[in-house]
């Protein structure tokens, strides 16, 4: 077992020290969830949480609000800027932080380290401790900071996610890697707050066993997209509550043309039972989904430990 694999199925001590209350957002007219990488795919999840709380809400790279924050708000001055970073030293997270802050923004920081550079350039700090051994690979952290999030726009995380989010990554596990064997085209479904979760899955695989992926709104994926799928597609479908029955229907096409669907909350060739709030279901699947990456990483003989190209720390000088 390398250090990531540990580390993974080692989070969910974590989550629990982290469940609790954390207070309401600072008031104003738009809340922009702000990140790079994992953290930009856990803003855009973030941001519906947010709006169904009933704080507007978006989410925007680190560089593009940085550059150009108007094309997202026109009233960008207005807004309640959330920054997450797991290192809290993402240099263009830290850089729009501050340039918010000189121009009378409200920001709040959530990270897993006080003491970085963007928790001193902030003006709230959101933070819980993280696995001491987590490397390159964002796992624990990301399923802290979108804890945090969720806790921050007033989702209430039951003590039970921990357990149904572990036994969620042990089923997955225990079909894997026979489920994606031969597959080499890999694509990721969700809608709602579960897209941002689709995009991080497809980022945590293509970061890991550096093999391409793609993620989508489910409904989006036949205008288009659907024409590469074949036999050596494997689809990950992350079910939602409100359209599942169109997202079934989607599923069977895509096996009538050759795809493995792995289903989380409804059919598939492996369908496997997300045990909890749908609301919840993006934390619930999170770690499972970083448990994929490993298996097929491990499947290709990389090591996930020193993946290629990648650094813990994206610092631009």
């Amino acid at each position: 077992m390398n250090t990531t694999e540990r580390v993974i199925f080692e989070q969910f001590p974590y989550w629990e020290k982290a469940t609790g209350l954390v207070s309401a957002p600072h008031e104003a007219e738009l809340t922009v969830f702000l990140g790079c990488g994992t953290s930009y795919n856990l803003a855009l999840s973030l941001a519906t949480y947010a709006n169904h709380a009933g704080y507007p809400a978006i989410a925007a790279p680190g560089a593009e609000w940085l550059n150009r924050p108007a094309a997202f708000w026109p009233r960008w001055q207005k807004v309640h800027l959330v920054a997450l970073s797991r290192s809290g030293e993402t240099t263009e997270t830290v850089a729009a932080a501050k340039a918010s802050r000189k121009a009378g923004i409200f920001v709040t920081a959530i990270t897993v380290e006080p003491k970085s550079a963007l928790a001193k350039n902030c003006d709230r700090l959101i933070e819980a401790a993280t696995h001491g051994e987590e490397g390159i690979v964002m796992t624990v952290s990301a399923s802290l900071m979108l804890l945090l999030g969720m806790q921050m726009v007033g989702v209430k995380i039951p003590a039970s996610i921990a357990q149904s989010a572990h036994r969620l990554a042990d089923q997955l596990d225990a079909a894997l890697p026979s489920i994606i064997e031969g597959r080499s085209h890999f694509v990721f479904l969700g809608s709602g707050s579960l897209y941002g979760i689709a995009l991080e899955g497809a980022l945590k695989l293509m970061e890991m066993s550096q093999i391409v992926t793609q993620a989508f709104h489910p409904l989006e994926y036949r205008h288009g997209p659907i024409s590469l799928v074949d036999e050596n597609t494997a689809v990950v479908m992350l079910y939602s509550a409100d359209q599942k029955a169109a997202e079934v229907l989607l599923v069977e096409e895509l096996r009538q043309k050759g795809a493995a669907v792995i289903g989380f909350g409804g059919p598939g060739d492996l369908e496997l039972r997300v045990d909890c709030d749908p609301a919840l279901a993006g934390l619930c699947v999170l770690p499972a989904l970083q448990v994929l990456g490993e298996r097929a990483a491990q499947a290709k003989g990389i090591d996930t430990v020193s993946p290629r190209h990648l650094t813990k720390v994206v610092m631009l000088g």
